[in-house]
């Protein structure tokens, strides 16, 4: 069972950019589809992006396409989210997770601590 723990999250002007990491332990990270995923407050949760195990390819919410960058380190056993041109509905606490191979949107265990984003307008 891998363990994943989410850092990165602050307060960030609208416009503004933030990186995301999600180191992993335990596990076969390298072998992984890995996802980011995301919950406002009273909300269920929603997918953000996707990354297959080699990074080669990538998924995207179309919320997110074109201002955020999902990418991966297999030797560092760490995902990433870039997040570029944030807006204030970007707000929420990001969490990762190994995701299903037939479905990336699917995670396949439960949530970690996650790391909050509050984006001010």
């Amino acid at each position: 069972q891998v363990q994943l723990v989410e850092s990165g999250g602050r307060l960030v002007q609208a416009g503004g950019s933030l990186r995301l990491s999600c180191a992993a332990s335990g596990g076969t990270f390298s072998a992984y589809v890995m996802g980011w995923f995301r919950q406002t407050s009273g909300k269920d949760f929603e997918f953000v992006a996707a990354i297959n195990p080699s990074g080669g390819a990538t998924s995207y919410a179309d919320s997110v396409k074109g201002r955020f960058t999902i990418s991966r380190d297999n030797r560092e056993s760490t995902l990433y989210l870039r997040m570029n041109m944030l807006r204030p509905e970007d707000t929420a606490t990001y969490y990762c997770a190994r995701t299903a191979v037939n479905n990336w949107s699917r995670p396949l265990h439960s949530w970690g601590q996650g790391t909050q984003v509050t984006v001010s307008s």
